[in-house]
């Protein structure tokens, strides 16, 4: 090979292999930007939906209506079905026999255990129980088909339109599918619900049945260790779901709820995605920022003014850019005949985002006004002279 020959293979073999470096270099840059930036749009999950608790407002999404497994996740559903439809959680009843040897995780229930409702949740919630959520279902409807149903009832009722629960549990079933949206949605609902949270928030804990027989539970969701405000709530993962993960964090006083279904690094991008959210975003009541006369003249009345005002709190997640969009329209008396009773509707406040109406509730009275009389002038004169 002549010396001209082997300058060119060299020269190639450099180029190669500088390209190849490049492009893996871009590789690892791009992974730890979805991590460092949250951009929800590269996000590894092959569903996901973040939503602020309260206003129930998407702020990141990605395939959120595609209807998709959600293994253990389904367990929000069973937890929140369960505690609204149980009259005393501390009561100890014999768990029922079909919930003996589940399949997939479990408390490893015996027969003829006796335990109340509020332990089988913290070990379906905490170490994510089969055999508890078959259990809770046996005790609450009397048979796991029938508390199903009221699974798929509590959904309809809270919006979640694009859900179907086969079971307890979440082990894979054809007709047995969420979406990110809906998914977000429900966990939204249930973090209402006091009893809900606490389970969900607690890090360890230890349940005891009615023979003494103790078992010490230790929450799956590592981010209650490590993301600050962290609030729980259930991570799962089968075969056809992958790994799912629900997660909440809350952070002066705003509520986010993220949810990522079939994403390998589910801890990563979780904590990325709500990191950002509170980046972002914060939670505004945008009902102190109305500007509107607070008195309206009163005609015949024993005072000539009545104070005015509104009793509703209206809070919203808002970037720092969208502040601009948002607008009011006001609609209220100048004045009001006498006699004035306190919570007369006097007008309404209507709230736009973006042109949008977001909002509106009722201008009423703050006081009680009486109507002026001949009697009330005289006797007014007469002390005055």
């Amino acid at each position: 090979m002549n010396r001209s020959l082997r300058r060119s293979l060299n020269v190639v073999l450099c180029l190669i292999l500088a390209l190849f470096l490049l492009a893996t270099g871009c590789a690892a840059i791009n992974h730890k930007s979805i991590l460092a930036n949250a951009d929800y749009a590269s996000t590894s999950a092959k569903a996901m939906c973040v939503m602020e608790a309260g206003s129930k407002r998407m702020l990141y999404h990605k395939n959120q209506s595609e209807k998709l497994p959600m293994a253990s996740t389904t367990k929000i559903m069973t937890a929140i079905t369960a505690i609204e439809n149980c009259e005393d959680l501390d009561k100890p009843f014999e768990v029922s026999n079909k919930s003996i040897g589940i399949s997939g995780t479990s408390i490893y229930l015996r027969k003829g255990e006796v335990m109340t409702m509020r332990d089988l949740l913290y070990g379906l919630m905490l170490v994510s129980g089969n055999d508890a959520s078959v259990a809770i279902g046996e005790q609450i409807s009397g048979s796991q088909n029938k508390f199903v149903e009221l699974m798929n009832k509590t959904a309809i009722k809270i919006g979640a339109k694009n859900s179907h629960f086969d079971n307890t549990h979440g082990l894979d079933s054809k007709t047995h599918y969420t979406t990110a949206y809906d998914l977000a949605l429900i966990t939204s609902y249930a973090l209402s619900n006091d009893t809900f949270r606490e389970l969900v928030s607690t890090k360890n804990t230890k349940i005891t049945n009615t023979d003494g027989k103790v078992r010490y539970l230790k929450n799956k969701n590592k981010l209650l260790n490590s993301l600050d405000g962290c609030c729980g709530v259930k991570t799962g993962f089968t075969d056809d779901a992958g790994r799912c993960l629900v997660s909440a964090c809350e952070r002066d006083g705003m509520t986010v709820v993220c949810v990522v279904l079939n994403c390998g690094p589910m801890f990563e991008e979780s904590r990325a995605l709500l990191e950002r959210a509170f980046k972002e975003y914060n939670l505004i009541d945008l009902t102190t920022s109305y500007t509107y006369n607070r008195y309206i003249d009163v005609n015949r009345g024993k005072t000539e003014k009545v104070e005015i005002g509104t009793t509703e709190k209206y809070f919203y997640p808002l970037k720092a850019e969208e502040l601009s969009k948002v607008s009011y329209e006001y609609d209220i008396l100048d004045n009001i005949e006498a006699p004035v009773n306190k919570g007369e509707e006097v007008g309404e406040i209507k709230i736009f985002i973006d042109k949008n109406l977001h909002f509106s509730e009722k201008v009423v009275t703050m006081d009680d006004v009486r109507r002026d009389s001949i009697w009330s002038k005289l006797k007014d004169f007469i002390e005055r002279w």
